[in-house]
Parts: C-alpha cells; sequence; structure tokens
C-alpha cells in the first residue's frame, strides 16, 4: 500500500484538519464528533441542508460544504456510514429554527443513523426530514443495501436543492424538491481498478490487467458482471443503455410526516426516460481516473443521448463522488425541469464545486 498518510487510524481526523487550515473562509469544523459545517452557519431563516457518509468519496460531502450546497457534512470512517451523534450535532450547529433536512444515500448503515439522528434532533426541538437517495441501476440490492444504491445523483440533489434553500425554501418544499430529484435521476459506474482502504492495507477486490468490473459500487461493491477490457465506447455505451432503458422502478421507502408526527411508508416511482426529456449529463472519475479520459466518456454519452432522443441542457464532469484511487468512471442521467435548471444555475461556492461566485 502506498498512500500520503500517516497513521492509517487518523486519516480522518489529519483531512479534517487540512480542509479546516485551507478553507477558513467556508468551512468550520467541529470535532469529537466530527462533522464540516458552513462558517457562517447558522443563517438566519434558512432551511440547514447536511447529508454524511463514509469517508473516502471526497469531495462528496465534505468538499461540497458552503453556500448554495451543504450547510454541514458529517464524515464516516473511511467506507462507514457516520453516527447518529454527528448528525445530531450537525443539525444543532446549523439550525436556524426553520428546521433541517438531511439527504441520506440508500446505504443501510446510512439509512439507520439519520433516522435515529432525526428522531434525536426532533425530541430537542428541530424539525428534521429525511430524503433517501436510491439512484444506482446497476443491482436491486448490494452488499451494504437493501433496494439501489444511493450514488451520482447525491451530488446534484446537494446542489439543486441547496441553491432552494438559500432561495427560502420551507423545510417542506425542500423535501418535495429533492425527491423529485432522486426519482428522475439514474446512475451506473465501473471500475478498472481496486481500492485499498487505509486501515485494511489490501485492496478491497481483485481484477486481473485485462479485467473490468461493470456496475460497480461506490465501496469497491461487485457489480453486474466482470468482463474483459473493452475501448472506451463500448463501455459508456454499457453503462448509458442501462441508465437509459431501465424501466420505471417502484419502491417503498419511510419518511417521516410531519402532520402525524411519525415515521410512514411511501411508494416512489422512478420514471423512465422518454425521447424529448431534458437532462444534465454527469460523467464522474471514481478517484483514479486521468481528467484526459473523461472527455472521452462524455464524448459517446452525448451521442448516445442524441440517439435516444434526449436533449443535454446542463452537464459536470469531474471527480466529485470518489471511491478513494479506484480507477473507473461513472455516468448519471437526471431529468431536468425549469425548476432544476434554473436552481442548477444559481451560484455555489464550496472547496469542490463552485461558480458563479
Amino acid at each position: 500500500m502506498k498512500k500520503l498518510i500517516n497513521d492509517p487510524e487518523q486519516v480522518v481526523v489529519e483531512q479534517l484538519e487540512g480542509m479546516a487550515l485551507a478553507y477558513p473562509d467556508l468551512i468550520k469544523v467541529h470535532y469529537e464528533p466530527n462533522f464540516v459545517y458552513r462558517a457562517d452557519a447558522p443563517v438566519d431563516g434558512k432551511v440547514a441542508v447536511i447529508s454524511g457518509g463514509g469517508s473516502g468519496h471526497e469531495p462528496m460531502h465534505g468538499g461540497l460544504v458552503g453556500v448554495g450546497m451543504l450547510d454541514a457534512a458529517c464524515p464516516g470512517a473511511v467506507f462507514t456510514s457516520p453516527t447518529p451523534d454527528q448528525m445530531l450535532e450537525a443539525a444543532k450547529a446549523t439550525d436556524s429554527g426553520a428546521g433541517v433536512l438531511y439527504i441520506v444515500k440508500n446505504y443501510t448503515g446510512d439509512v439507520m443513523n439519520f433516522e435515529m439522528a432525526a428522531d434525536m434532533a426532533r425530541a430537542e426541538g428541530i424539525d428534521v426530514l429525511n430524503i433517501l437517495i436510491d439512484d444506482d441501476v446497476a443491482v436491486k440490492d448490494s452488499l451494504y443495501t437493501a433496494g439501489r444504491r444511493g450514488v451520482g445523483t447525491t451530488v446534484l440533489a446537494e446542489k439543486i436543492v441547496g441553491a432552494a434553500a438559500e432561495r427560502g425554501y420551507d423545510l417542506e418544499a425542500l423535501a418535495d424538491l429533492c425527491r423529485r430529484v432522486n426519482i428522475n435521476g439514474r446512475s451506473m459506474g465501473m471500475a478498472l481498478t481496486p481500492c485499498t482502504v487505509p486501515t485494511a492495507g489490501e485492496p478491497t477486490f481483485e481484477l486481473e490487467e485485462d479485467e473490468m468490473e461493470i456496475g460497480i459500487g461506490i465501496h469497491g461493491e461487485p457489480g453486474r458482471k466482470r468482463i474483459e477490457l473493452e475501448p472506451v465506447d463500448e463501455i459508456t455505451e454499457m453503462l448509458a443503455t442501462s441508465i437509459i432503458e431501465d424501466e420505471a422502478y417502484t419502491r417503498t421507502v419511510r419518511e417521516w410526516d410531519m402532520e402525524k408526527e411519525e415515521w410512514v411508508e411511501i411508494e416512489l416511482v422512478d420514471p423512465p426516460f422518454e425521447e424529448g426529456d431534458k437532462v444534465l449529463a454527469f460523467v464522474n472519475s471514481m478517484g483514479g481516473t486521468p481528467d484526459i479520459e473523461l472527455p472521452i466518456v462524455y464524448r459517446k454519452l452525448h451521442e448516445i443521448c442524441e440517439a435516444h432522443g434526449l436533449e443535454i441542457v446542463r452537464n459536470l464532469m469531474g471527480r466529485y463522488i470518489t471511491s478513494l484511487e479506484m480507477e473507473g468512471v461513472s455516468i448519471t442521467l437526471l431529468k431536468m425541469d425549469d425548476e432544476m435548471i434554473e436552481l442548477w444555475d444559481e451560484p455555489v461556492k464550496t472547496s469542490g464545486l463552485r461558480w458563479k461566485m
């Protein structure tokens, strides 16, 4: 294992210390429990938008804290869910009285701990709603989930919902928007290499030099199939076609009903893509992919979208939701409406994403 680290057990804390020193105008860092939050938090009258998850996926989530995106992010150990006390303290530090929206990727530990944190926050008088992101079309269930995994759409939701919160949307309106982003977003990824968790010191899985894994998870979970390496156009075709041709997806999720004051189960349906849809196309590096390769993926993705009658109205390309040093790529397509487009274009200033500031 070759990594730019000191003690494997201190990687997360030392990363947070470095971020606090590098971006004091954007963020503050709280330790024990660990969370990153906006330097100007709490923002008067604004709903706080909070997310989090295991470390190793940077810049998501800590690098997306700032004006126009997240108010706070809770980093767990590498590939390990944060704890309820982290989420609770982040909520207390950022709540202005307008409430808190937790954006939760669909991994069993994240879902359970964010629900516990929401219950704890409500017991302290903070209004909290949790919205799940479950956009990975690769597999229905995996090592870490019941149902589809939460991946690339998480970044897009944090940007769009963060902009809406900045505008003054109330808590229920933000939850409705976040839910709409989730059901209209689909993702799929692949890997050329595994990654190595610092405390483990060995790769999360093994791939031969001429192999690739299609449908990989962001923790190194296995995907749909392991096959011989293909040219990038064929790889992009596999991922994009799986997303575009994915049928309507129905599942039941748990959300908090503010009127009934209880957790309820609701049925959600992700509509399929249709000719004429406007989409945001997101090409994401899994961590170790050189920047020169991503535009080659985007080039083919653009061609595929045109062939299916999808109009790319916005795009994002780069390293935003990673799996440590894994070489590979993920593609996300998000069906956009006029409100989402307008919110996407709003200013954002974080260490990992910024424009118009």
